[in-house]
């Protein structure tokens, strides 16, 4: 044991002048009596001839001289060395996603993870310096450089837990810029390790110190969920979900489906270990709704347990086709659902009252500003510029792209293409080595399909899946699709509304049915709201309008809640956990504690003895 202030033992001095006090003779004060008879057994101690007396034995003496060795010590500040190394900067980063609300650590794994970062900066020396980083789906900088311990500590005790994702990218890149060209930091990270693979800081050489939290992983999750007109019945949805068990045993439970409140079914489920469990249901919807799906069992992660997602009515999507004459493609755009298809040769309405335009081999005047579908034509503000490449190879497509669900390119063969680079704001769902052939994305809030090639000169039109890849396009152009796509949200993610015209003001009620006020700024035509960071159902309301959506906590990652021994760095770099413990771990709270003990017992001592 070492001590921070030794001088503090110069009060030991005071302990003879305790001593001191009990050496005294009392002096009594005289009185006359008529007679002495029944004090004669006292007057040896109404003598008061010497000053002083023998010390007799006295458990309150020993209890002061006890007390007051406590505080001497305490004032000392003594301290256990541990095996950490000095650092002059440590960045602390405290894992906040979904997964530390895992219950076996007491009460929380990110309640023991606070308390392990309490301790570390109970230990921090004057000369050292510390920084709090709060980590989930975002990166927030909680404490800036400091030494100052209460500072720490409030800005640790202001740290939440959320229902977000693990986001360490952010976290550890300002840690490496506070770190760079620093020897003596060190980058201490309180975490689960249910994150993904940190490939880009493989040859970073992070001073990392991993300190796991978490003893087990026992946790059923609800890793997705969807809900679409049902194929066979136009009149009823149906909701798709997929349930994962990432605990050791197989689990019972029950999976719960609910609109707005009222349980429509219940169904029983059991899981092998690792097992996923994608679930359909059917239901009838007779208005715009909220579906809530829910596990009835307990484990020790509850926030994914529960998900929801608003569904939408589905309205006929009104679509113009602008061609020269396509009967493959018009064919293909009658039999995506429910459409109400119109045909033209060109185009003069950007403002008509169409919900998705498809330009087949034309350049229209006026460009459209409605989502649009563009064939084999391109818009001179999309690309950089293009050129002509004949007969490109498909090498590759996207499958997992919604547009491309159940769509395959096997067998398809293109005459001719425009080459381009792929843009900023697009995504390149078929490529060829030279040049995508397929790109989505959306630029100024209008949605684009390109396809670079005209149909009519491939066989695409000849197999299955161009009326599939059409269907899906419609689809995914649909306005009233992509709202409803807006409408469920990450736990963490901002939610963004669009505003047809300026509004004074608007509110929310969060899902534990608390009422916020928001900000509003007349000059922008959206509402941007970010503390998204716990899952359920949010009702925003804005001038005379209402927007219910919903926000989950749906990740793969943070079902697993395996508490992981290691972090990878890429494919050979790795970071085990550390068994390294706080460097000066300070003892005068205990001691603080013994006093009062102490206190407490002389307390009791007293009243015992007068009762």
């Amino acid at each position: 044991m070492k001590f921070l202030a030794p001088a503090a033992f110069w009060f030991a001095a005071a302990i003879p002048v305790v001593v001191v006090f009990y050496l005294l003779k009392r002096k009594r004060t005289v009185h006359l009596v008529s007679s002495t008879l029944l004090w004669q057994k006292f007057l040896a101690e109404t003598q008061a001839s010497a000053p002083f007396q023998k010390l007799r034995h006295n458990w309150l003496l020993v209890l002061q001289l006890l007390m007051l060795a406590l505080v001497i010590l305490a004032l000392a500040r003594p301290y256990f060395a541990g095996q950490s190394k000095s650092s002059a900067l440590r960045v602390m980063i405290l894992d906040a996603s979904a997964s530390m609300q895992s219950t076996d650590e007491s009460p929380s794994r990110f309640e023991k993870a606070r308390a392990e970062a309490l301790q570390w900066v109970d230990s921090l020396r004057d000369s050292e310096q510390m920084v709090i980083l709060l980590a989930s789906a975002t990166t927030q900088v909680k404490q800036s450089p400091t030494s100052e311990k209460a500072a720490l500590r409030r800005a640790l005790q202001a740290c939440a837990v959320t229902d977000g994702p693990t986001r360490l990218t952010d976290a550890f890149k300002m840690a490496e810029s506070l770190t760079r060209d620093r020897p003596d930091a060190e980058i201490h990270l309180f975490s689960d390790g249910a994150l993904p693979s940190l490939g880009e800081f493989e040859n970073k050489n992070l001073p990392l110190v991993y300190h796991r939290v978490g003893q087990r992983g026992n946790n059923l999750g609800i890793t997705s969920l969807d809900v679409r007109s049902n194929p066979e019945d136009a009149t009823q949805r149906a909701i798709f979900t997929s349930v994962v068990n990432k605990s050791t045993n197989a689990v019972q439970t029950e999976l719960e489906l609910r609109l707005d409140g009222q349980l429509i079914e219940t169904r029983p489920l059991t899981l092998a270990t690792n097992e996923t469990s994608p679930q359909v249901f059917i239901a009838s919807q007779a208005k715009d709704g909220v579906f809530t799906v829910r596990l009835t069992s307990k484990d020790d992660l509850a926030a994914d347990n529960q998900a929801s997602i608003v569904s939408l009515l589905p309205q006929p999507v009104k679509v113009l086709l602008v061609s020269r004459g396509n009967r493959f493609l018009e064919k293909a755009l009658n039999a995506a659902g429910k459409v109400e298809l119109s045909v033209a040769t060109d185009f003069t309405d950007p403002e008509g009252a169409y919900d998705v335009v498809v330009l087949d081999d034309v350049t229209p005047a006026v460009w459209p500003t409605k989502n649009v579908l563009a064939i084999h034509t391109a818009r001179t503000n999309w690309f950089d510029g293009w050129a002509k490449l004949e007969a490109p190879p498909i090498v590759d497509w996207k499958s997992a792209h919604p547009l491309l669900r159940f769509v395959t390119f096997d067998n398809v063969q293109v005459a001719e293409t425009l080459a381009i680079k792929t843009p900023s704001w697009a995504t390149a769902l078929v490529e060829s080595p030279k040049t995508p052939l397929i790109v989505a994305g959306e630029m100024e809030r209008q949605r684009i399909v390109w396809i670079g090639f005209d149909t009519l000169q491939s066989n695409w039109p000849l197999r299955i899946a161009f009326p599939i890849f059409i269907a899906n396009a419609v689809d995914w152009l649909n306005p009233a699709n992509a709202q409803a796509g807006q409408l469920m949200v990450r736990a963490g993610e901002p939610f963004r509304a669009g505003l047809a015209k300026a509004i004074t003001t608007a509110q929310i009620t969060l899902p534990d049915g608390a009422v916020k006020p928001l900000p509003v700024d007349t000059a922008t035509r959206e509402i941007v709201f970010g503390d998204t960071e716990r899952q359920g159902v949010y009702r925003l309301k804005f001038g005379t309008n209402e927007t219910v959506f919903c926000v989950n906590a749906m990740d793969a990652a943070e079902s697993d809640t395996t508490p992981r021994a290691e972090l990878p760095f890429g494919k050979y770099a790795k970071v085990g956990a550390t068994t390294l413990k706080r460097a000066n771990l300070e003892a005068w709270r205990w001691i603080a504690v013994a006093g009062l003990a102490i206190l407490l017992f002389e307390w009791w001592y007293y009243h015992k003895r007068t009762a």
